[in-house]
């Protein structure tokens, strides 16, 4: 359809509520929602009050290191856990605390092999023993990837190279391509390094000799752009043994496709006929990550113009030309994402009969609507004035027709480890009710090998919720009050009162190469006074004035995307003109 000429609050209808309740319009086709059951009777409420049923339990998240993992301490810590009042457990192998040591009972099993699978296979056996839920992360650390990641399939940006031609020269060399990089496309003009106008470049013959390209003698300054396709070199973060290697390319779908067989097909090995509740995406934090090897293509497909010939503007142009252009491309990277990654790992999730939980926010572009394509949304972030990715995941679910939303708390609680009290707890976990989360997933719980003095072992950005807390005996108090929260706060259906709508379009716009991230750029437009105005309202205040100041800033948004898209619409009129766009 070529660039189009929709006012932008048109095109894009997505929301985030600022009750942590939301309602509107945006329906699409998507993953199978997590549906608890519902008490249909007062009585009924009272009775599971008292005694809430297990599936509303906090879970942990359950760091393996080294993995150095031994059968004994696994089912020593599931049967802890089982006595704090935790319901179930998330899996994820991380980075080793100590050497192998056999005088400590330490040794690290490397990643996905077969002693790592049998102690999978155990804890499996023994969380079902138990009655307990169990999740796994489909991968080491995050994001997803590891040794078996070629370059050709790793996360990819474009690299661009600015080099000054010297007075009088006739011909530059070509920058170095390395592996899994090649060369997209130069563009010549008047300038500097420094200091060029994008607009005004233009495009010169790559096909050069001997490593180098012909270009124009002059006597002015002069500079040269080249546009690489290239990696961005980012390694899987956090990674037990054995499990280093390359982020893989979240927009590629052979990238995606080639991992879930190498290593979530493997790791379904350990689970037998009995799979995990869900497997799990953690932080998708891909950072730089911004192109693909069938990019241009694709963007040409569904904007309906080349995006090659305006690349210098693309990544440099300050005009709206630019602006217009950082949308359609940040638009596509969205598309690609949502295709390419999201619904393949959900669709392998229904064929290995398992859910597909995961924190779709951050890098790359993911947006509220993505959300709609796993099963399990889930958020992190306890700001209640602020924009929150906890608030972002729970209007989906209520979007979508959901009903449960998790989100990973406690995260860098009263950091160091071990400072945090239950009154910590508590009051951050009613900061996430209050944004409408209903499933508690605690961050968390480290392993600890039994050799190892106390209080063990624990992550760097994490309380250790463990039964190395010297406050351990009140721990069934704490958790049973988070169940009986989250188990009202998944009865009956959301009620709303206020929408806001979020400016994907805008964000869009003010993209840059290193910054792609829909959900990042939202605390710019969701601010603490926007929350403000919607939450806190006298006693004194009337229905009226309640619905119409929230309705006076969506109205202000209106206005402001609307004369954004109108000249977008003037600029695309000018470029068909001289056969520019099609």
């Amino acid at each position: 359809m070529g660039l189009g000429c929709w006012p932008g609050w048109q095109r894009h209808r997505v929301i985030v509520g600022l009750l942590g309740i939301v309602v509107l319009i945006h329906t699409s086709a998507g993953a199978v929602l997590e549906t608890p059951a519902v008490s249909q009777t007062v009585a009924s409420v009272q009775q599971n009050f008292v005694a809430p049923p297990d599936d509303a339990r906090v879970m942990m998240r359950w760091w393996w290191f080294g993995p150095a993992v031994t059968r004994p301490e696994l089912e020593r810590e599931i049967l802890a856990m089982k006595a704090g009042g935790i319901g179930g457990f998330e899996i994820q192998p991380v980075y080793p605390m100590a050497l192998d040591d056999a005088s400590k009972n330490i040794h690290n099993l490397p990643y996905l092999s077969d002693g790592f699978l049998d102690a999978l296979r155990f804890t499996s056996e023994k969380a079902h023993e138990n009655g307990m839920r169990i999740d796994l992360t489909l991968g080491s650390g995050w994001p997803y990837g590891g040794p078996q990641v070629p370059v050709d399939e790793a996360a990819a940006y474009l690299r661009v190279v600015v080099v000054d031609v010297p007075m009088s020269a006739h011909s530059i060399v070509l920058p170095t391509i390395g592996d899994g990089e090649s060369l997209i496309a130069a563009f010549a003009g008047d300038g500097t390094a420094k200091k060029y106008d994008a607009a005004r470049l233009q495009r010169i013959e790559t096909q050069g000799i001997d490593g180098s390209i012909t270009v124009e003698a002059k006597s002015t300054p002069r500079v040269v752009v080249f546009y690489i396709a290239s990696r961005t070199g980012q390694q899987v973060k956090r990674a037990a043994v054995d499990a280093e290697g390359f982020v893989i390319d979240h927009f590629s779908r052979d990238a995606v496709t080639d991992y879930l067989h190498s290593v979530g097909d493997r790791l379904m090995k350990a689970f037998g006929d009995v799979p995990p509740y869900a497997v799990f995406s953690d932080s998708l934090e891909v950072f730089g990550a911004n192109w693909t090897n069938d990019l241009l293509p694709e963007f040409q497909r569904r904007r309906g113009y080349d995006l090659t010939p305006y690349l210098p503007e693309l990544t440099s142009g300050t005009d709206e030309m630019g602006a217009e252009l950082r949308h359609d491309w940040g638009l596509t990277l969205t598309e690609l994402v949502n295709e390419r990654y999201l619904t393949p790992v959900n669709e392998w999730a229904n064929a290995h009969h398992t859910r597909f939980r995961s924190q779709n926010y951050g890098y790359p572009a993911l947006s509220l609507s993505s959300n709609r394509l796993v099963a399990l949304p889930e958020g992190e972030g306890p700001q209640w004035q602020n924009f929150s990715f906890a608030r972002w995941a729970s209007s989906a679910t209520h979007l979508y027709g959901g009903s449960v939303t998790s989100a990973e708390v406690w995260t860098w609680l009263h950091s160091p480890a071990f400072r945090a009290t239950p009154l910590d707890m508590k009051a951050e976990a009613d900061r996430f009710f209050l944004e409408g989360v209903n499933q508690l997933v605690g961050h968390g719980w480290p392993y600890s090998s039994s050799g190892v003095a106390e209080p063990g072992w624990r992550l760097y950005a994490a309380g250790a919720f463990n039964d190395h807390n010297p406050w351990w005996m009140v721990m069934p108090d704490v958790t049973r009050y988070l169940q009986r929260i989250s188990y009202l706060l998944r009865q009956g259906k959301p009620a709303n009162d206020v929408a806001v709508l979020l400016p994907n379009d805008d964000a869009y716009a003010e993209f840059t190469s290193n910054k792609v991230s829909l959900s990042d750029a939202m605390s710019k437009y969701v601010t603490p006074g926007l929350t403000q105005q919607i939450l806190i309202c006298p006693p004194s205040c009337t229905s009226t004035r309640v619905s119409t100041a929230p309705r006076a800033i969506l109205e202000m948004k209106a206005v402001k995307s609307t004369s954004t898209y109108i000249a977008r619409c003037t600029w695309r009129s000018r470029r068909m003109a001289k056969g520019l766009v099609p």
